[in-house]
């Protein structure tokens, strides 16, 4: 079934770019154009933000819940009845392996929307607070949460379906108006969505638009326009203190799930063998494009040996290359610019540390952003490659000395998205667990990554989260109403 993937959502209708602009979108497997994508101006986002804050102001979107609920269902049967088409629409644009479209880049993420499709059955937009005298006066409270209005909603590369559902059924879910920027590298998956919205489902005009644009002059706008009430960015921590600084003159309010330098600490009595493997290869998982991914390994320093010879061989076995082969875990990065940033990564590691495998850039494809797995020890915990976030297949190995050690080596970062900790002992792994400075911690292979667990970091690496009620609750205002009790 095709799905439109060259006009943008305004308005209930799919449209072209004002000016009739276009700009490439290239696979990042061959380096070649596979489309030509709307190339959104100014004037376009002025109209998707006009066409947004009319239906949030004068339809009753943010009050119908039944309507609401009515909508998700047939947005996710309709993404369902073209899971195929957006299946190869998503590897084409991302290089992600096609192996990883049935978890979290494609069929996870549509069966997530049934998580919001639940919660607007049971969840309690109004409250009673209990009769109370207060200065003299018998008063009854309503608490009630109401739509935050029009929402901003800026998605990345990486993950950029899962990331789009993520945001858009949630704002849509709390009786939002959208306009859903989605990157440049990956429209597609972005556009597809609008036009299954506005083909498939009964979301009236101007609820949900969908611009692209490649200029980040034009999509700034969606952060400084007093019309948009919120903006929900997921990105790098650059990019988040931006949109940020962009969003304090008219105080919007901003839900911001940003970078992550993520550990995973091996106590003194894990098995490393039954361990170290899944992580080495985890590592590589769409070429280490994840903010989550546990890229620094704390081990003991007398079992760093031991450590790294257990990585070596995981990391020779990774499969990867052509992201349409089902055998592989790991494709390319997603552009130029970023194959060369992880390669300067490379060198910095060389240069303050070791490479014991990879390191390099690889000429094991003719073309395409292919970087090598690399595993890099020997570096202070201080170090670029240590520190920041590299966003390639890179797994940094770093000993400590005992338990305290270990912590302050794995929070030493401006980012505290997500740790992993691993015990023989349960119970002292998870009083580890509760001394980490992170948004979510994994306790010897606990999944927190699930609809009702709520997502999110501490410090730089965002604020706000998603998922859970809380996912719902990032986009809702609450409002206090207090009259005066009934006689008697």
């Amino acid at each position: 079934m095709a799905i439109p993937n060259d006009r943008m959502l305004i308005d209930g209708e799919l449209v072209a770019a004002g000016r009739g602009r276009t700009f490439d979108n290239i696979n990042p497997a061959t380096e070649e154009a596979v489309g030509a994508v709307p190339d959104a101006d100014a004037a376009d986002v002025e109209r998707a933000i006009g066409a947004a804050r009319r239906a949030f102001d004068g339809t009753d979107w943010s009050t119908n819940v039944e309507l609401r609920r009515r909508c998700l269902v047939q947005l996710r049967d309709a993404l369902r009845a073209n899971v195929e088409t957006l299946r190869s629409l998503l590897v084409a644009e991302t290089g992600c392996p096609v192996s990883l479209t049935p978890g979290i880049q494609l069929e996870q993420p549509i069966s997530y929307i049934d998580h919001y499709i639940d919660l607007l059955e049971r969840y309690e937009f109004e409250r009673t607070l209990p009769t109370k005298t207060i200065m003299g006066m018998p008063t009854d409270r309503i608490i009630r949460r109401e739509a935050a209005g029009v929402v901003a909603a800026i998605t990345p590369w990486n993950y950029p379906f899962y990331l789009n559902i993520c945001k858009v059924s949630a704002a849509l879910a709390a009786g939002c108006t959208v306009i859903l920027k989605p990157a440049p590298d990956t429209p597609w998956s972005a556009l597809a969505l609008g036009a299954i919205a506005a083909e498939h489902t009964d979301i009236p005009p101007g609820v949900l638009n969908v611009v692209t644009t490649s200029d980040n002059n034009v999509a700034q706008l969606l952060a400084t326009h007093e019309d948009v009430d919120a903006v929900t960015l997921t990105g790098s921590t650059g990019t988040g203190r931006k949109v940020m600084a962009a969003a304090a003159d008219t105080v919007k309010r901003v839900t911001l799930e940003l970078g992550g330098k993520s550990a995973a600490l091996l106590l003194d009595d894990a098995p490393l063998e039954a361990i170290v493997p899944g992580l080495a290869g985890g590592v590589c998982f769409h070429a280490g494009q994840g903010c989550t991914q546990l890229t620094r390994l704390l081990v003991p320093r007398p079992r760093l040996d031991e450590a790294l010879a257990l990585a070596v061989a995981a990391m020779k076995n990774v499969s990867w290359g052509d992201p349409t082969d089902p055998t592989n875990i790991m494709g390319p990065v997603v552009n130029a610019a970023q194959r060369d940033k992880v390669l300067s990564y490379y060198e910095s590691a060389a240069r303050d540390g070791r490479v014991v495998l990879g390191g390099k850039p690889t000429d094991r494809f003719e073309r395409g952003y292919f970087v090598e797995p690399t595993l890099i020890t020997d570096v202070d915990p201080k170090a670029a490659v240590a520190q920041e976030e590299i966003f390639g297949p890179a797994l940094v190995v770093l000993p400590y000395d005992d338990d305290a050690d270990g912590v302050r080596i794995a929070d030493s970062t401006i980012f505290g998205l997500s740790t992993a900790v691993f015990s023989a002992d349960q119970d002292r792994a998870m009083a580890m667990a509760r001394r980490f400075r992170t948004g979510t911690v994994s306790v010897n292979g606990g999944q927190w990554f699930d609809v009702e667990s709520p997502f999110g970091g501490y410090k730089q690496s965002g604020l706000g989260r998603e998922w859970g009620t809380e996912g719902l609750e990032d986009f809702l205002e609450v409002k206090t109403i207090a009259f005066l009790a009934a006689a008697g």
